[in-house]
């Protein structure tokens, strides 16, 4: 079944209740690299309580990312080399809506993300005074010192296709918390520099979002034999369109399934 045939079909969820039954800011992130066939014997395979966001009637949303690094790139080299203090800055424009928030991501406890968020007016590729103080109260409360914010600029874009699953907890016997999960496709990458960029239609990003133990979707993925990676958009797609960076642990993804190969397992 393809994603576009399973979230017409899907029973809808709105987003106030999205946020209010799996909001989950402060989360345990699994992400996954997916061909076509793959993303299709997924969708074949979900059953049971699964709803799909609708807003207006709109099941999957066009998403644009701008990230935002020091001269330096901190944040990529942080992110990187598994540093506990690594941190993400970027603005996400949420293009069907015509809404943009200015979002600082974290390292929690035990390997969770922590996810702030405020609203960003202006240019999305701009951070302004107002932005540039937010994301240093954003940091600090996060205990991530030391980060010159006046010289955070634009660095990469990255544009997508997103559709967002939820699945339904279960009571006792066997108690399960609600989660989410997102699909992206149609997915690029703009090195800011210089324009350079690449593409990859056939490929789709699923991250599942919840708690440390595996949703049900992280089950049917592992069935496939799939495994989780190290696929930050950020950080695979700087390591691809910037040879003269090292890749980090993004190299595989980066030399391979984005560079026009295929896809390798996770080692």
């Amino acid at each position: 079944m393809t994603l576009a045939t399973f979230a017409t079909t899907a029973d809808p969820i709105t987003l106030d209740a999205l946020v209010d039954q799996a909001g989950m800011m402060t989360r345990v992130d699994r992400k996954y690299l997916l061909d076509t066939a793959a993303l299709d014997a997924l969708t074949e395979e979900i059953t049971g309580p699964v709803t799909v966001l609708d807003i207006a009637g709109r099941r999957t949303f066009a998403y644009r990312s701008t990230y935002f690094d020091t001269p330096q790139l901190d944040a990529y080299t942080t992110a990187g080399r598994g540093r506990r203090r690594r941190f993400k800055v970027r603005t996400r424009e949420y293009l069907d809506t015509g809404t943009t928030w200015l979002e600082v991501k974290t390292r929690g406890p035990r390997g969770t993300t922590i996810k702030r968020r405020v609203p960003h007016t202006g240019d999305p590729a701009h951070l302004g005074g107002a932005g540039r103080d937010a994301v240093a109260l954003l940091l600090a409360e996060a205990d991530v010192l030391g980060v010159d914010v006046g010289t955070l600029a634009a660095t990469l874009q990255t544009s997508y296709r997103r559709t967002t699953l939820h699945l339904a907890g279960s009571p006792s016997p066997d108690p399960r918390p609600a989660t989410r999960a997102t699909i992206d496709t149609d997915l690029s990458w703009v090195d800011l520099r210089d324009g350079a960029g690449v593409e990859r239609p056939d490929l789709a990003i699923v991250e599942t979002k919840g708690v440390r133990a595996p949703s049900p979707v992280d089950r049917l993925l592992w069935r496939q034999g799939l495994r989780p990676r190290s696929v930050s958009k950020y950080g695979a797609g700087l390591a691809r369109l910037r040879p003269d960076v090292p890749a980090l642990k993004w190299h595989r993804v980066a030399t391979g399934c984005l560079a026009g190969g295929g896809l390798r397992p996770e080692a």
